[in-house]
């Protein structure tokens, strides 16, 4: 009987051993949307890692989607915090596209402008959004490039779904399948900070404004368990509504809470963290966020621990990193493009097949492509094709706006207070082409025409129009003898400077970080004086009325970071003309030709300090009796036109020569963000002939001197000058203000 009964309990245990060896308890994991709030799930999966916890399935919304795809993608929750540790969310949140990403064309254009609104039908509208999310959908498929081959989301090494919302509508889209960047994209697409993404024919925004908390989407994949990271927003006070997208969070609110009420109820294990003092954009505060969360799970480590006992073990996933770093790409596959060419995307790209690149300068084209403002939607993916060739397909969206209205400020000393009123009209006449007008208001009226057929690779075609007017008070000793000596012997007077420039060029990309350009051009310089009369007692003495006809090229290099405040790159800038023909007041010219060229670099030695070092030189050859056309030396702040060159203690064109040498050291260093200490040393030889003998080398008489302070502000650098020059012993205050144009 004893043994009987001994054999009895054995069998139980036995029996009990053996079922607990094959419980294997299926757990889900599901993670809010709240914008930065989100980062504290990176906290709480730390936890659950260290607790055993294995992770079967995971929905996430917004944030929650974010975070929740790399997790489900195989990267574990420390790699996470080192990642999202070295993200500038300010760049990815906004539409900064790199500079050095842009063309030449797009760099000149993007840096007039401070504000830039849609215009079609000649009615003013606003931007749908403040970014269309390229940075972030360019950071996703990097990062999970090692799955991009897998289109149904259950097949990632954690099955996944995410949550958006269909903006026509108002219902909420669960994401099962399809291009992971893209619905992750998607998912987190917050109204008024991301524009909407197109999906199988759904415009679709971020997923918390209908199913902040998939979790009964979860419980219907199959999960047995489980786990929430709640880290939505609870109703804030009248003080704490600071912004527009306060308000619009809090009114999304209203749902979100209510709806949670029930939700909670149905999470076996939830964790809120406390980030009351957090927004949806403070970014900033990262590390404290992710730390937040940590804390808050750790109350869960029991139960968590408890949980993974009653798991099977599983091997985690591996990444293969390398994936990554190296793009080959054989073949590219273009759709959607109506009214641009397949050459002027791949030009935008700078791809040529077949084509080794890094995934970084993949990106830059990709970002040069977004720069152009002619695709609301920049989808990619990579595949391979049965010739065993890696494919890049591209999925592009057209804007559907045409027209732009830009404005612009600026004030300097040479052309005073400027406003400016731009117009810029894409594809009027044909496909990649754009038309822009500048009409300058303010104390010097002046007006800039651009017609631009860009073909990417090939050779593109530009026309520009340009009136350019100033008026100054010059020195008489500017002008050549014979000209001089008919102008009384005044220290000064005033001069009014006007400019006509047309020019028909071509332009093209030579190898892929030079502009090699060739083109024809007409100028009418005019040059009058009120201060004095001419010898036919006119009301205005005329120095020069005389259009000049003249070929010309040129070739840039320009890979700078920033055009007015850069740390790192070079600009070389090249430009020849020979002025063949003219008509008007020069009787005597003869044909002549004028080379000039500038070589800058920057680097910075220290995070908060750059160093730009610049040599520049011109010279004339013929044409003594054309001094018009004649480097023009001194002042700076204005927007050079013609020979006109910045000199630092001295006025604006105060020298005058067929020839000139000069080099700049500047230093400028970060006091605050966006601020800085800047300081100037140059040195100038400027006369007529220099090179014919030795004079050029044997004293530098020009040398001045400046510090100031400078801010990089939305509507361009704000700038102030004190320089003092030891040749003069003068002193001269610069002030400029706003973009140069």
């Amino acid at each position: 009987m004893k043994q009987t009964l001994l054999l009895l309990i054995s069998l139980l245990l036995s029996g009990f051993s053996f079922s607990q060896e094959q419980e294997d308890i299926k757990v889900g994991l599901v993670l809010s949307g709240g914008g930065a709030k989100g980062l504290a799930h990176i906290g709480a999966l730390k936890v659950i890692e260290d607790a055993g916890v294995r992770i079967d399935y995971i929905g996430g919304t917004s944030m929650g989607a974010i975070v929740g795809a790399l997790y489900a993608s195989g990267y574990n929750a420390r790699e996470l915090d080192s990642i999202f540790h070295v993200i500038d969310f300010d760049e990815l949140i906004q539409d900064n596209i790199p500079r050095a990403a842009k063309t030449f064309y797009e760099k000149n254009d993007s840096e007039k402008y401070a504000i830039s609104l849609p215009f079609d039908g000649l009615k003013v509208s606003f931007p749908t959004s403040l970014s269309k999310g390229q940075n972030l959908f360019n950071l996703i498929s990097k990062l999970t490039g090692h799955v991009s081959d897998i289109n149904d989301f259950s097949k990632l090494p954690i099955p996944f779904f995410c949550m958006a919302t269909d903006v026509e509508k108002g219902t909420s889209v669960k994401l099962t399948e399809g291009y992971l960047p893209q619905a992750v994209s998607a998912s987190g697409a917050l109204p008024s900070i991301f524009s909407p993404i197109e999906v199988n024919g759904q415009m679709l925004i971020d997923g918390g404004v209908t199913n902040n908390y998939p979790v009964d989407e979860l419980r219907e994949m199959g999960a047995e368990i489980i786990i929430g990271v709640d880290v939505q927003d609870s109703l804030l006070s009248r003080e704490n509504l600071k912004s527009a997208l306060d308000i619009l969070v809090q009114i999304n609110n209203y749902r979100t809470i209510n709806d949670m009420k029930e939700k909670r109820k149905k999470t076996d294990i939830y964790i809120h963290p406390d980030i009351k003092e957090f927004s949806v954009i403070s970014f900033d505060k990262g590390e404290s966020i992710i730390n937040v969360g940590f804390e808050e799970a750790l109350n869960y480590r029991e139960e968590l621990e408890k949980l993974a006992q009653r798991q099977k073990f599983q091997k985690p996933y591996k990444i293969n990193k390398s994936i990554s770093d190296s793009l080959q790409i054989d073949v590219v596959e273009i759709s959607g493009t109506k009214d641009y060419t397949r050459s002027y995307v791949l030009g935008k790209l700078k791809i040529k097949t077949p084509l080794q690149t890094t995934y970084q300068r993949f990106s830059e084209g990709i970002n040069n492509l977004s720069a152009t403002g002619n695709f609301s939607q920049i989808n990619y993916f990579f595949s391979e094709n049965e010739n065993d060739e890696n494919v890049l397909k591209l999925q592009l969206a057209e804007t559907q706006s045409r027209a732009l209205l830009r404005l612009g400020v600026h004030y300097d000393d040479l052309y005073k207070s400027a406003a400016l009123v731009n117009l810029t009209r894409k594809r009027l006449i044909q496909k990649n082409d754009i038309v822009s007008f500048d009409f300058i208001l303010g104390d010097n009226i002046r007006y800039n025409f651009d017609y631009y057929i860009d073909k990417g690779y090939y050779w593109s075609v530009g026309l520009r129009s340009r009136y350019n007017k100033f008026k100054k008070n010059v020195n008489f000793s500017l002008f050549p003898p014979d000209i001089a000596e008919t102008i009384p012997s005044v220290a000064n007077i005033e001069v009014k400077h006007e400019d006509i420039t047309n020019q028909f060029y071509v332009q093209t990309l030579f190898r892929q970080i030079y502009s090699l350009g060739l083109g024809a051009e007409h100028k009418k310089l005019k040059f009058t004086s009120v201060t004095i009369e001419d010898i036919n007692e006119n009301d205005r003495a005329v120095f020069e009325n005389t259009n000049y006809f003249s070929a010309y090229g040129y070739l840039t290099l320009d890979s700078r970071d920033n055009k007015y405040f850069p740390k790192k790159g070079v600009l070389f800038d090249g430009k020849f003309n020979f002025y063949a023909y003219a008509s008007g007041l020069n009787e005597e010219f003869e044909p002549f030709s004028i080379a000039n060229a500038s070589l800058s670099y920057t680097y910075s030695p220290y995070s908060d300090l750059s160093l730009t070092i610049t040599s520049q030189g011109g010279f004339k050859i013929g044409g003594e009796e054309t001094v018009t056309l004649d480097f023009f030396v001194g002042g700076y702040g204005y927007n050079s036109i013609n020979n006109f060159v910045h000199l630092f203690g001295y006025d604006a064109i105060s020298l005058r020569g067929d020839t000139y040498l000069k080099s700049s050291l500047r230093a400028d260093y970060q006091i605050f963000k966006k601020t800085y200490l800047s300081a100037v040393a140059n040195i100038a030889n400027v006369g007529d002939k220099l090179f014919e003998s030795t004079a050029w080398i044997d004293q530098i008489p020009h040398r001045g001197y400046a510090l100031g302070l400078a801010s990089d502000t939305f509507i361009g650098p704000i700038e102030l000058f004190y320089s003092f020059s030891t040749e003069t012993k003068q002193s001269q205050w610069y002030v400029s203000l706003g973009f140069w144009f």
